[in-house]
């Protein structure tokens, strides 16, 4: 017998209908992932099953009985970790056992919430508050606390979506140990088809809103426990996460081109057109070969305790067009470097130069894609674009500067919102402008500091496709910063790995032989694309563990 059931659950908010026909039933012990994107009711879905929203029609049945509001039996994690900031790591979820276990002496209750500390890796900070944690850290005190309540079931909302890669690796693993000890039912949200892969006994799709149903559920039968470099190589493997990706991209990214291809036409420039000719004269150079010089790269920063050499010895050369993706772990000084690059920030030693020139603080011919993209909130994209435009075109007229903003925003899909107010845009809309505004500049060099990293997972696909787009017309020279093996494997025609930092360094560099235009659904199929994420994600696994690899001397 099912220990949770849905029966046909729906909800609306207003007009909008969030969820409709919803039927799910899970075994007791099972671990659930549902997979959907932003806005397609996951937390809507995960609020009717802990009891935190009613749904308009339809039931949700824990052990045959209706569920009617939040209960012990139901624990939650949720993206955001809301802790009671005055109170310690260990007070935290004290409050956590006292308001479920008022039966149990002091000295149980005590032990009950050191068992849970240590079983999420905290007891060295037991007695610190979340203002003293780091993300993760944080995120391990809220499984803590619901896992000390000792539910029945977990219910995990992207807990982990907010983390960097490295720290969502590690709670990963704690979160299956965790199962795999106490075989609780685990229902996981997430929009990561490698975190459902290794967690989940069954995967489960939410098909985008509004009316959001489920999809089929596809079985995860990899033997546990799963270790990521071994999946990588499994075919099983290979053939599940292909499986899931391509039907997440079939009732996400693919329905949605269909729907709005019109929309994609620009009101000027044909989008078969090349870019017009003052952006083409402006990036033109003759130099091709080591078109970026970057020679001893170094950034030290001041510190109570003395200098700190943040990135040293960082050696990179670049052919103008070539298209590099900069990955390590958080900390490494990707950053860092791709700042120096940019002028924002001030070289410690040796020098970079690009198209024969010394870099030497910021400047026009640079363009930088950051992680939130900074829009002016009052102007329209039209206007956010045509700020950098006007000034790097001075020579051009006044129809010609229009030609390059209203052909770059409608290469990256806002043809049709090019005098929408960028405050009343989405975060994926917003980055689109961003990017537009980026190549519009004609720089000589793009650089994008994780520029995707903010975004779930569907929008994050579609914007690598529009970037990849907008980069083959112009095959602008451009460094991205991603702590994505995918991403990195996608766009780059190389991959430099970055040891870990302090004294981080050029570890690897990886060429990237794959034929271009690239597709995510291509790069499944193709025979050298899970040869190159192994190379990726064991240089990573190498340096897991510190500043120096685990097998160095």
């Amino acid at each position: 017998m099912a220990v949770l059931e849905l029966k046909n659950v729906g909800k609306a908010y207003g007009a909008t209908r969030i969820l409709s026909g919803i039927d799910l039933a899970v075994e007791e012990g099972e671990f659930v992932a549902i997979v959907g994107f932003s806005g397609s009711g996951k937390t809507t879905l995960i609020s009717a099953i802990a009891g935190l929203t009613t749904p308009d029609g339809g039931e949700v049945l824990f052990k045959g009985a209706p569920v009617t509001g939040p209960g012990p039996e139901r624990g939650v994690v949720f993206q955001s970790y809301a802790l009671m900031p005055w109170l310690t790591v260990e007070g935290n979820i004290a409050l956590a056992v006292d308001a479920v276990a008022g039966r149990l002496s002091r000295s149980e209750k005590r032990a009950r919430v050191a068992k849970y500390i240590e079983m999420v890796g905290l007891s060295h900070a037991a007695d610190r508050r979340p203002s003293e944690l780091s993300g993760g850290m944080r995120q391990r005190v809220s499984v803590a606390r619901a896992l000390a309540m000792e539910p029945e079931i977990l219910l995990l909302d992207e807990p982990l979506s907010a983390l960097d890669a490295l720290t969502r690796a590690k709670l990963q693993d704690e979160i299956e140990a965790i199962w795999a000890a106490n075989k609780r039912t685990v229902i996981l949200i997430t929009n990561d088809v490698d975190e459902a892969i290794l967690l989940a006994d069954r995967i489960i799709p939410l098909n985008p809103g509004p009316d959001a149903s489920l999809g089929p559920a596809f079985k995860v039968d990899l033997p546990r426990p799963r270790d990521r470099m071994a999946m990588n190589d499994d075919p099983a493997f290979k053939r599940l996460r292909a499986e899931v990706t391509n039907y997440l991209m079939a009732v996400g990214i693919d329905a949605k081109a269909a729907g709005d291809d019109g929309r994609r036409l620009p009101d000027v420039v044909p989008i078969t057109q090349a870019p017009p000719k003052a952006w083409r004269e402006a990036a033109a150079s003759p130099v091709e070969a080591r078109y970026l010089d970057i020679w001893q790269l170094r950034k030290v920063y001041p510190t109570p305790k003395g200098p700190l050499t943040v990135v040293e010895n960082f050696d990179l050369k670049l052919n103008k067009g070539e298209f590099v993706s900069l990955i390590g772990h958080s900390g490494c000084g990707k950053s860092t470097v791709l700042s120096m690059v940019a002028g924002l920030t001030d070289i410690s030693g040796g020098t970079a130069i690009l198209d024969n020139r010394e870099i030497s603080g910021a400047g026009p011919e640079r363009a930088v894609v950051f992680q939130a993209p900074s829009l002016m909130p009052w102007l329209t994209a039209r206007e956010n674009v045509a700020l950098g435009v006007d000034k790097v075109y001075p020579k051009a007229s006044p129809a010609e500067r229009r030609a390059v903003v209203e052909y770059y925003l409608a290469r990256v899909g806002l043809g049709d919102a090019m005098d929408r107010l960028a405050a009343e845009m989405s975060n994926g809309m917003k980055q689109r402008v961003g990017i537009a505004r980026a190549f519009a500049l004609s720089p000589k060099l793009l650089l994008l500091d994780e520029p995707f990293g903010m975004l779930d997972s569907l929008t994050r696909w579609e914007l690598q496709n529009v970037l990849m787009d907008v980069w083959k017309r112009t095959r602008v020279t451009a460094v991205c910063v991603t702590h994505d093996v995918d991403e990195a494997i996608l766009l780059a025609d190389k991959i430099v790995m970055m040891t870990n930092g302090p004294n981080a360094t050029i570890g690897g560099i990886l060429d990237i032989d794959l034929p271009r235009p690239r597709s995510r659904k291509a790069l499944l199929d193709h025979p050298d694309y899970y040869r190159y994420r192994a190379e990726v994600l064991a240089f990573l696994e190498e340096y897991e563990h510190g500043a120096k690899p685990k097998t160095a001397a």
